[in-house]
């Protein structure tokens, strides 16, 4: 009987109770959670448990003509399956009636994606994202001619290559898209991506004059827009207006702060001379950096402000951190040639070298191995690396008047490089070049020139071991010992290996000079011996009278 009577009790569909919304027992154990299917909030009742079937309480129940509640929902296996198989057709359903969407790929983004997203943020990028990117919108554009903002991604990414490997090829491709870019989109219709690749390019080839233009154009029609400032960082350093570089830096930061704009800072705070500035907003930067190829450039970074202030060790642990994080980066390559050179290990030096200026042909690197392998007396190796200079510095597609200039003055002929650094002062008055051209002075002879630009370069925030050697040189043929030695001692106390070839002569000059005459100025010293002066007498007190009794 007890059998019949659970048999015989009723059992509530699951899908009655979705699609009709029929009842649930009190006594049944369940959760009621809110869902949504299709757009329609409904009531999804998900039932776990039931009480215990009472046979005999039911049939009492029974007897008496009671009124009867509602039983509870029981599931049994094949139930259980039912409705699990139910639920997913829904959720099913509701995932093809709305459509996909970009954030629901939860795939990393692809080479040319990562590529196109870092260069839009003016990072740099790792040579097979690059390469990526190159060959899908060469690929676009070919298909989709009259796409400006594709033209103007693939400049960036024409450009983000000519930095990367130093090909000369690519400067020109880089200005060509830009300019097609432009050509669909003109500058007074704001097309601003084109306009800050411009001004990019300028710089990079280091047309600061240029590079300004076009980042106050992208200022001028849209204040808001944080790409411009980069561009006139850049510009007003390499114009010498370094007021300027540091107002737009700080409106950069306010606007985005991020990996450009703690690189920027840095820059910036190096120029001025605020060393600790630079290294912690280069740190931040790395705090910012995501991709492999921005780390390795924040470290590179970091170990160049580490060698200017000649902390050796620090700067090849972050050189080969560097290296270790992106193989491929030249510039690195080079930093830690410089520190092995000034650590004794010349034959590595030398290796490193050649091996950078195999990835990259930079003059600047080409300069520095050639002094090198003049410190270390093969001077038929040095030869052959200065004869090739000139040639090379021609095909790189930059404006290398600055480096031409130096070399001139130190290995050619010291008129010739007056010329070249009078000309680029005219366009660009920075510390560097009023350095080089005081320097350059300075071998024709013109001390009292001469010195007037060291000042300028050195007396303005930048300090560089190489600036102070040279204004102590320069002072030492003007006849101000005291002058010549306070700045040799800068320049050795700055960085004690700044040069192969001049770090040697700056201690040797600063030995021939030797230390100041002991006494200090001839006219603090007393002609006679000291005679204590006759001081007055003070005069007895009066003596009031005494009172009469």
């Amino acid at each position: 009987m007890e059998q019949l009577v659970a048999c015989a009790r009723p059992v509530i569909n699951f899908f009655d109770i979705v699609n009709h919304g029929a009842s649930v027992a009190p006594g049944a154990i369940g959760v009621n959670t809110p869902a949504t299917f299709f757009g329609h909030l409904g009531e999804l009742f998900i039932l776990t448990h039931s009480d215990p079937m009472d046979p005999l309480r039911d049939a009492s129940v029974s007897q008496e003509r009671q009124p009867q509640a509602a039983p509870p929902v029981t599931f049994t296996g094949r139930k259980t399956l039912v409705a699990a198989a139910a639920l997913v057709v829904l959720i099913a359903g509701a995932l093809l009636i709305r459509p996909a969407r970009t954030g629901d790929d939860a795939r990393p983004p692809g080479p040319s994606e990562r590529a196109r997203a870092a260069v839009g943020m003016g990072a740099p990028v790792a040579a097979v994202d690059l390469s990526a990117l190159v060959a899908d919108r060469e690929k676009w554009v070919a298909e989709h001619p009259k796409d400006e903002a594709s033209w103007a991604v693939l400049g960036s990414a024409y450009l983000e290559q000519a930095r990367r490997t130093a090909d000369p090829a690519w400067y020109p491709k880089a200005e060509g898209a830009l300019k097609r870019s432009l050509e669909l989109r003109p500058a007074e219709k704001g097309n601003f991506d084109a306009m800050t690749g411009m001004g990019t390019l300028a710089n990079a080839r280091r047309d600061f004059g240029t590079g300004k233009k076009w980042g106050e154009l992208v200022r001028a029609q849209a204040p808001k827009r944080w790409t411009a400032y980069p561009v006139l960082v850049d510009a007003y350093g390499g114009l010498g207006d370094y007021k300027a570089a540091e107002k737009a830096m700080e409106r950069l930061v306010d606007m985005r702060p991020g990996l450009a704009a703690f690189t920027k800072a840095s820059q910036v705070y190096r120029d001025r001379g605020w060393r600790e500035d630079a290294a912690m907003s280069m740190e931040h930067a790395g705090g910012a950096a995501k991709a492999p190829a921005e780390k390795a450039y924040v470290l590179f970074r970091l170990g160049e402000l580490a060698w200017e202030r000649g902390d050796d060790a620090e700067a090849l642990k972050q050189y080969e951190a560097a290296l270790r994080t992106d193989p491929g980066q030249a510039a690195a390559l080079g930093g830690r040639a410089r520190v092995l050179a000034a650590l004794g290990r010349g034959g590595e030096a030398v290796r490193d070298y050649r091996l950078a200026l195999g990835r990259a042909a930079v003059p600047a690197l080409s300069l520095e191995l050639g002094e090198l392998l003049e410190s270390l007396g093969r001077g038929d190796e040095a030869k052959a690396v200065y004869d090739g200079l000139p040639a090379q510095a021609a095909r790189s597609g930059v404006n290398e008047e600055l480096l031409l200039g130096r070399f001139e003055a130190d290995h050619g002929d010291p008129a010739a490089a007056v010329r070249r650094l009078t000309a680029e002062w005219a366009r660009h008055k920075s510390l560097p070049v009023a350095d080089a051209l005081g320097w350059a002075l300075h071998k024709t002879g013109d001390d009292a020139g001469a010195l007037e630009y060291a000042k300028k370069a050195t007396e303005q925030g930048l300090r560089l071991a190489e600036f102070s050697y040279h204004r102590a040189v320069i002072e030492r043929g003007l006849g101000d010992v005291a002058g010549a030695r306070r700045h040799l001692e800068e320049a050795l106390r700055t960085n004690p290996r700044f040069s192969p070839v001049r770090a040697p002569l700056a201690k040797e000059a600063l030995a021939t000079i030797g230390k100041p005459p002991s006494g200090g100025p001839e006219n603090m010293q007393p002609t006679k011996p000291w005679v204590a002066p006759e001081l007055p007498k003070a005069a007895k007190p009066a003596t009031k009278p005494k009172p009469k009794p």
